[in-house]
């Protein structure tokens, strides 16, 4: 480091050392590691581009984290929620805490109901401030009104939306594209002729096998009706999808 003029800085510099949640680590592994002249602690936990993760990956903390906030906002909005018309509340709502659950969220894919269900109150709480509503009221036609999306099928929003620039943009990351890979069945059939469909690798666990990128994107993809998949542009893909997941959570 010192050869390129760099130097470490403590105070920003995290080690994580992942490992199963059923598996700790064994006394062997070391408490620190040296980095130029530098020793740097390993954590439980670090902060990259927002997101918290752990060294189970369970994504936990991040989640609190996000609810921390959100629930935050939503005090303060509902502080002077008596001087606000409904679509002035409406769109804080959307650009202060709606943007919390949609930052990264693909990176939720497969995480345990239970830390879905924290996100999705927190969601409703949002969507009963905007309508000032009781805490009992049922919260499925205030959602609908709203024409917001719950949690588990904003994360499948996103995550579609990827596969779709997979195929669509020419200045697709190659850190993404590497992961996905069109299907090419043994044997070309006319009937079962479809270009837009994503190789699933196989995977070891059930856990954290299934809820890697490589696997969990093409498989929520070939779910998608196939004229979802064959939509020509961005914005009718979105459009076609937000209807397609609207009508499957609430089963319009």
């Amino acid at each position: 480091m010192t050869c390129n003029k760099l130097k470490l800085n403590d105070d920003k510099t995290e080690v994580l050392l992942i490992h199963p949640k059923n598996k700790p680590l064994p006394p062997s592994v070391p408490s620190s590691i040296s980095v130029g002249n530098s020793d740097i602690k390993l954590s439980s936990s670090a902060r990259n581009l927002g997101v918290i993760f752990t060294d189970t990956l369970s994504m936990d903390k991040h989640i609190t984290n996000i609810c921390r906030s959100a629930n935050t906002e939503i005090r303060k909005i509902s502080s002077i929620r008596h001087l606000l018309s409904f679509d002035a509340t409406n769109t804080l709502v959307c650009s202060l805490i709606l943007s919390k659950f949609d930052y990264c969220n693909a990176l939720l894919t497969g995480i345990p109901q239970h830390l879905t269900d924290k996100l999705q109150k927190v969601q409703n709480t949002a969507a009963r401030l905007i309508f000032r509503a009781k805490k009992h009221d049922h919260i499925q036609p205030l959602m609908q009104q709203l024409h917001w999306l719950p949690i588990s099928s904003r994360i499948i929003h996103k995550t579609a939306n990827i596969c779709f620039n997979s195929f669509t943009d020419p200045h697709f990351p190659v850190y993404l594209s590497e992961l996905l890979h069109p299907y090419t069945p043994s044997r070309q059939l006319r009937s079962s002729t479809d270009s837009r469909i994503l190789s699933t690798p196989r995977t070891k666990t059930k856990t954290t096998g299934d809820r890697s990128f490589s696997f969990s994107a093409p498989t929520l993809w070939n779910q998608l009706p196939h004229p979802i998949r064959h939509c020509k542009s961005s914005s009718t893909f979105k459009k076609s999808l937000k209807t397609h997941l609207f009508k499957s959570a609430y089963n319009t």
